[in-house]
């Protein structure tokens, strides 16, 4: 499903880090860096199939001085 962000992310938390990430050893191949995390929050997002705009729970990981990567909805 492709969305776009509006506006800021609310309610921000961390609920994986280092080993915890199922996924670390692909992050770290295709992206590199150290210190990557699982975060979660809440923001208004536009489904771009539809046009629809909705507040969603939105998934990313994010490393420093990388960045949010592989945004997802979840709800």
């Amino acid at each position: 499903m492709d969305f776009e962000v509006i506006g800021k992310i609310t309610g921000a938390e961390t609920f994986a880090e280092g080993r915890g990430i199922r996924d670390l050893p692909r992050l770290l191949s295709t992206y590199g860096g150290r210190n990557w995390r699982k975060r979660k929050g809440f923001a208004l997002v536009r489904l771009l199939e539809t046009g629809e705009t909705r507040h969603a729970e939105v998934h990313w990981y994010e490393a420093h001085g990388i960045g949010k990567k592989e945004m997802k909805v979840k709800r």
